[in-house]
């Protein structure tokens, strides 16, 4: 079993994450961090050095390299699906959760966050309503299922998460 989070900065994607692998047994893992880990570097330096176009080269070989992988957790990063092959692995290797969330909850959840190099601008309201415009209808095309987050304990967005996945297939193989 795989399960994919995707969604906006500031969703709670790698927070949610490490608490549903725990919940379901599973391994985490975080897109971004390994990027980083492989690169050797943070992503505020990608974005500079090679540009947000190179970082989505990396990304695009992280998934499909995380993807492949079984019985694990997965946080994307939050334009992870702006690429076609992201989506197709996204839906075709696992179960895929969109954690929505409003401009208002992102803007709270990033604020003092300066490793988020699209919101290093003057006005990082306009910047996530321009990237929830283009990304939300994305979101909701490669998703299974989607789970507010705005206001909610992490916790209680897991249960909700344990629960369609029982629905859906048994988390356990019988004996």
């Amino acid at each position: 079993m795989n399960v994919f989070l995707i969604g906006p900065m500031g969703a709670g994607k790698s927070t949610i994450g490490r608490l549903l692998s725990q919940e379901l047994g599973l391994e985490f893992h975080d897109s971004d961090r390994e990027i980083e880990a492989k690169a050797g570097t943070n992503i505020p330096w990608i974005f500079d050095v090679e540009g947000e176009a190179g970082f989505r080269q990396r990304e695009e070989a992280t998934i499909d390299e995380l993807t492949l992988l079984d019985n694990i957790v997965l946080a994307t990063g939050g334009g992870a699906v702006l690429r076609e092959p992201n989506r197709r692995h996204l839906q075709s290797r696992g179960t895929v959760v969109y954690l929505h969330t409003s401009i208002e909850q992102q803007l709270e959840r990033t604020a003092k966050d300066r490793n988020r190099p699209l919101l290093q601008t003057e006005n990082p309201r306009a910047v996530l309503e321009a990237l929830i415009k283009e990304r939300d209808p994305l979101y909701r095309a490669c998703c299974d299922l989607l789970i507010k987050t705005d206001r909610r304990h992490p916790r209680g967005v897991v249960n909700d998460i344990v629960r369609y996945l029982k629905r859906q297939k048994p988390l356990t193989t019988p004996e």
